[in-house]
């Protein structure tokens, strides 16, 4: 049962993130092609301003990092802060929190079979972090090949290994000790947060964004809900398996999306096809001789 409750809760999650995903794509909110005339006239006022176009041009990582990408990658690595730094506080100052942990995991010890535990022991493997770097590492030989872009294998080593050391030192810092009631979680070191799923969480959103950039709407939407999908049954696993507390898998998956958040801003512009607001906004800065050469350029 416990088996079935998790893969159903992980079927259930990525089809919300589906829906979501179709949701942002037809809200208004969102601009369907980058707002050209806006950035022609911010560009008409950079050439007096040199300084702001030196800005631009070597901090701004193209429309990736501009208006409502940049916003949405700003709350939720935000709001990952938040949940995370919450949760750290109530773990060991609100005792209902902890109520509900013992519950959970109490539900999860006494309902378990055999074939229940091999099952999610098969599914927690998936935020395995030797198993998930070597596929990372795969995935980012097979996108060089594919692409012949170098920063994808950048953009994956940092979300794997800025997640590795931020999760640890999250751990450390909090010293959350594990359930009691499997032998084995003692001997795995601090449970808060949940290494397993922050790991999930971050990689396979960073996975779902190398493979799915460059593939149709319809298909990034279906990689993305399966990212989101295996993330939660790692975390889910982790809880029913009793080798962590719930809130320690809810601040898990908060610090791997928001990491991935802040990942996927930076290298944004680098790991995904640029649209053309800023570079219509410096092209448009920058004055051109009469042969049509740029004046930097001559």
């Amino acid at each position: 049962m416990p088996l079935l409750v998790d893969l159903t809760l992980a079927s259930l999650a990525g089809l919300a993130a589906f829906l979501t995903a179709i949701w942002a794509s037809r809200a208004v909110v969102v601009p369907p092609a980058p707002a050209l005339a806006p950035a022609r006239e911010a560009g008409k006022a950079l050439p007096s301003h040199g300084r702001v176009r030196s800005f631009l041009r070597r901090r701004v990582d193209r429309s990736v990092a501009t208006g409502f990408l940049l916003t949405l990658t700003g709350v939720a690595a935000c709001g990952a802060g938040v949940v995370l730094g919450v949760l750290a506080y109530l773990v060991r100052t609100y005792p209902p929190l902890n109520h509900l942990d013992r519950a959970v995991s109490a539900w999860g010890f006494a309902h378990r079979s055999p074939t229940s535990t091999h099952g999610l022991d098969t599914v927690t493997q998936f935020g395995n972090i030797q198993l998930v770097a070597v596929a990372a590492i795969v995935l980012a030989a097979w996108d060089a090949v594919r692409t012949r872009n170098r920063w994808s294998p950048v953009f994956l080593l940092v979300v794997l290994g800025g997640m590795e050391l931020i999760s640890t030192g999250v751990k450390d810092l909090v010293a959350r000790a594990r359930p009691a009631l499997v032998p084995t979680a003692a001997h795995l070191g601090p449970s808060f947060p949940s290494g397993h799923s922050a790991t999930a969480a971050a990689t396979y959103a960073a996975a779902a964004l190398v493979i799915g950039r460059l593939l149709p709407p319809l298909w990034r939407r279906v990689l993305a809900a399966v990212a989101v999908a295996i993330a939660v049954a790692v975390a889910g696993s982790r809880v029913l398996l009793d080798l962590h507390w719930l809130s320690d898998v809810v601040g898990g998956l908060a610090l791997g999306w928001g990491w991935f958040a802040v990942c996927a801003a930076v290298f944004g512009g680098r790991v995904l096809r640029p649209t053309a607001a800023v570079d219509t906004a410096l092209a448009t800065a920058t004055p051109r001789g009469p042969s049509g050469r740029t004046a930097e350029g001559s």
